[in-house]
């Protein structure tokens, strides 16, 4: 039976790629998907957001901004080319990936995954530019771009554990207050994005519709999805710390908590200074790294083994100490 050949694999027969380099292609996917976050904050908060008034070319005549729209346009559209690069680093994922022996097609997959939530999200910035930020809408920009986070982290979490079947490093209970709080974490990050919109930073100076939420209570919603994650991190320390669980989920356990509990101290000097744009910004950096803490203590509580390789508990307790 005939096998399809594609560029990929005719690639892939000729070339190797060390798995220490697709490891570090996946970290720089995942450092980009930050990255991105934070650049998109500076269009907002600079007032950039219609700075190329219209999409995917910046004016109806040219694909980059012209002298006379300042450097507002310049801003939005380096944004605008901050999307081609991260492009560019995800396909490199995907080549290196692909040509690593063996070849490993879930990591590749996750890599494509990372591709398309990309060009999604190019689209749907585009919509935000052409119904002139309408919050709901940039809400979902931003909310894409933690799915790619997600996405990024399972890449580079692959690549450093093996084929086998996962196995659990802690009891189930322990694993569904886990699911919890990354469900609540997402939530709280949800409900910052209804913040945002109801917020005093629309994204640019002329009359830009908002949220129809109250800003302070709308605020105080939020701070109480922020009040339930402490709490559950805080759970989660203490019963990892009961069970004398590896000490790779301890660690990221309080990681998490760290995290969580500056995001919440900057959350209320940003509320009491009148949200100040720099402060703004770092929330948004502390948003993204919050969502990869939990994600990466979430998957710190079950390993991949090789294939074939013994689930001793010395094993498996090797295998989290190397993860």
């Amino acid at each position: 039976m005939d096998v399809v050949r594609t560029p990929f694999s005719y690639l892939a027969e000729r070339v190797t790629v060390p798995d220490q380099w697709v490891r570090r292609a996946a970290l720089a996917t995942l450092v980009c998907s930050v990255l991105i976050i934070v650049t998109g904050g500076a269009v907002r908060l600079t007032g950039s957001g219609l700075g190329c008034p219209t999409w995917p070319t910046c004016t109806s005549t040219t694909l980059a901004p012209t002298g006379a729209m300042g450097v507002h346009g310049i801003i939005e559209f380096s944004n605008r080319m901050l999307t081609d690069v991260i492009c560019i680093v995800v396909g490199i994922a995907i080549l290196a990936s692909r040509c690593a022996k063996p070849w490993r097609k879930e990591v590749t997959r996750l890599g494509w995954y990372q591709f398309w939530i990309i060009v999604g999200d190019a689209v749907v910035g585009g919509i935000t530019v052409l119904t002139h930020l309408n919050p709901y809408v940039v809400s979902c920009h931003f909310l894409l771009s933690m799915l790619q986070i997600l996405a990024s982290l399972a890449m580079w979490q692959r690549t450093r554990e093996g084929d086998g079947e996962p196995v659990r490093t802690v009891g189930r209970p322990i694993i569904h207050l886990s699911r919890v709080t990354v469900a609540m974490t997402a939530l709280l990050i949800a409900a910052g994005t209804l913040v945002t919109g109801s917020g005093p930073h629309p994204g640019d100076s002329s009359d830009v519709k908002r949220m129809p939420f109250n800003w302070d209570k709308i605020t105080q919603f939020h701070a109480d999805f922020a009040m339930i994650s402490v709490g559950l991190a805080v759970a989660l320390i203490f019963v990892l710390m009961a069970v004398d669980a590896p000490t790779a989920p301890r660690r990221l356990a309080k990681e998490f908590l760290v995290v969580l509990l500056a995001q919440g101290v900057l959350g209320f000097v940003q509320y009491f200074t009148h949200v100040p744009e720099l402060l703004v910004g770092i929330h948004m950096l502390g948003a993204a790294l919050c969502w990869v803490a939990v994600l990466r203590l979430h998957l710190s509580l079950r390993v991949r083994p090789q294939v074939g390789e013994l689930s001793r508990p010395t094993d498996i307790e090797a295998l989290v100490a190397t993860a």
